[in-house]
């Protein structure tokens, strides 16, 4: 069973399976000089085996403070983990924050209409990049005070 720790103290899970991406989203949130340690999933299996266990994982480790959830993954899709997490007793209050290079309407409403709690296009350029994926994490973070926090 996961742990609760105080939100400043637990990891963040990015679930981006892009390697370019995630290396601007580590280093944004890195420049946040957020305390927070960045575990990286690069697959929706990947992701659910953290959340909830694997087959034969049996470590015990804290819930993280925020996912930031790319759509577009191998294995399991974006929709598929965001599913999964809200249908798990453990996991359904977690903050999931889809960062996506999608701006469909129909995957925005997909979102929200399964639990997501925040929508965030990626954008092209670097600086506008930095800045997209920095808030999310020092708002789910920093700043929202989460249950058992």
């Amino acid at each position: 069973m996961p742990t609760q720790l105080k939100q400043q103290h637990r990891p963040i899970l990015l679930v981006e399976d892009n390697a370019d991406d995630e290396e601007l989203t580590l280093r944004s949130l890195k420049q946040c000089h957020l305390a927070n340690e960045v575990v990286v999933a690069r697959d929706g299996v990947e992701a659910l085996d953290y959340l909830h266990g694997g087959a034969r994982d049996t470590s015990v480790r804290a819930l993280p403070a925020v996912v930031i959830l790319d759509l577009k993954l191998p294995k399991i899709d974006g929709f598929g983990v965001l599913k999964r997490i809200r249908e798990h007793p453990q996991t359904r209050g977690l903050p999931v924050v889809v960062l996506t290079s999608s701006a469909e309407d129909s995957d925005i409403l997909a979102t929200y209409d399964l639990g997501g709690n925040s929508y965030v296009r990626k954008p092209v350029r670097m600086d506008d990049f930095a800045r997209a994926t920095a808030q999310p994490g020092l708002y789910w973070t920093v700043v929202n005070l989460a249950s058992g926090a």
